[in-house]
């Protein structure tokens, strides 16, 4: 029983940032990017603020471990979303001028059950992933056209995992609970920009690339079209993909997740 439920506890681990993830992780600001033919706008007081609410529907792959234990996990998107209790995603810019900075918010919870093996120990188990992927950064913009823009940015990209194990009665573990939790950041430093190709219609996408505190490599790369409705709403569908390798202390995560990206971004 030991061994199925830690296979299960590795897989479940992989699925938590499997989302978005949501659209992650989206890890640039401006994921779903503000503005095609209104790059130059600006309120009256001179500061420009976006906000973004986005999905990131992936699959994931990669090698997970704990406990000095690990295995190849490969989860498609009906693997992830069968499991999906809660998805919660999105991003904030403030800008003023050339400058501004963003946070960029993902949170996942994912959950499942399986019977015991005889049923000796414990009639079943339920367990639960929670995963936290934080983004900050500061940005510089860098070309500031009416048709183009490109901005640089650095900051730092956080990791949380909360793995909970629980026992279900009958049996001497029926009632137990276990828990485990890791957390880890690393710096980031990326590009991000757009393209309008008309007044409504733009291209959008970014590249980051991080690791070296924590994680040995963090990286992730997005590509988008966009529609602007009004000087103030925008729409995004793209494709996304990220990855991360960290091992602390017998914990594995080195994965990559990959998939489609929708959003709405509202800028006033």
């Amino acid at each position: 029983m030991e061994r199925g439920m830690m296979n299960l506890r590795m897989i479940m681990a992989a699925g938590m940032c499997s989302l978005f993830g949501t659209v992650g992780t989206a890890s640039a600001a401006d994921a779903i990017y503000p503005g095609a033919k209104t790059t130059g706008y600006e309120s009256p007081s001179g500061w420009t603020f976006t906000f973004s609410m986005y999905g990131w529907i992936s699959g994931i792959e990669g090698d997970v471990g704990a406990g000095g234990r690990t295995t190849h996990i490969d989860a498609s998107i009906d693997d992830i979303l069968s499991n999906l209790d809660i998805a919660v995603m999105g991003l904030a810019e403030a800008r003023y001028g050339r400058f501004g900075v963003f946070t960029d918010l993902n949170y996942v919870k994912l959950s499942t059950s399986r019977d015991t093996p005889f049923g000796i120990l414990a009639s079943s188990v339920d367990f639960t992933v929670h995963s936290l992927m934080w983004t900050a950064a500061g940005e510089y913009r860098l070309v500031d056209q009416r048709n183009a823009s490109l901005d640089v940015f650095a900051g730092f990209r956080l990791f949380s995992i909360e793995n909970e194990l629980d026992f279900n009665p009958p049996g001497p573990l029926g009632g137990v609970g276990l828990s485990q939790t890791e957390t880890w950041a690393d710096p980031i430093v990326g590009l991000k920009g757009r393209v309008s190709i008309t007044e409504q219609f733009y291209l959008t996408g970014w590249a980051l690339i991080g690791g070296g505190a924590s994680s040995d490599l963090v990286w992730d790369v997005m590509g988008g079209a966009g529609y602007q409705f009004t000087d103030s709403i925008s729409a995004v569908a793209g494709y996304r993909a990220a990855g991360v390798d960290y091992e602390n202390d017998g914990f594995v995560y080195d994965v990559v997740q990959q998939g489609p990206i929708l959003g709405v971004t509202f800028r006033f």
